[in-house]
């Protein structure tokens, strides 16, 4: 999958969606995961992508249930 591949804005905006949702600021989930806030700033705009790991992180630091939460990334991605 290169950048310029759609899901990549797609997954961009669902996880933004989600932080947003969640009552949660770019520093605070920084913080929550040991990262500087630049992290979530450059997944969040597509300046980088965001491996398996680190995604499973932010749901897990943004208090979502993992399993309900790629089933809403995947269905996003899919359609």
């Amino acid at each position: 999958m290169n950048k310029q591949d759609p899901r990549y804005e797609k997954l961009q905006g669902l996880l933004r969606e989600l932080r947003k949702q969640q009552g949660v600021n770019q520093q605070e989930l920084a913080d929550h995961l040991g990262r500087p806030q630049s992290f979530v700033s450059k997944y969040e705009s597509g300046e980088r992508n965001i491996d398996l790991v680190e995604l499973i992180d932010v749901i897990k630091a943004l208090g979502l249930k993992l399993d309900v939460s790629l089933v809403k990334l995947v269905q996003c991605l899919d359609s």
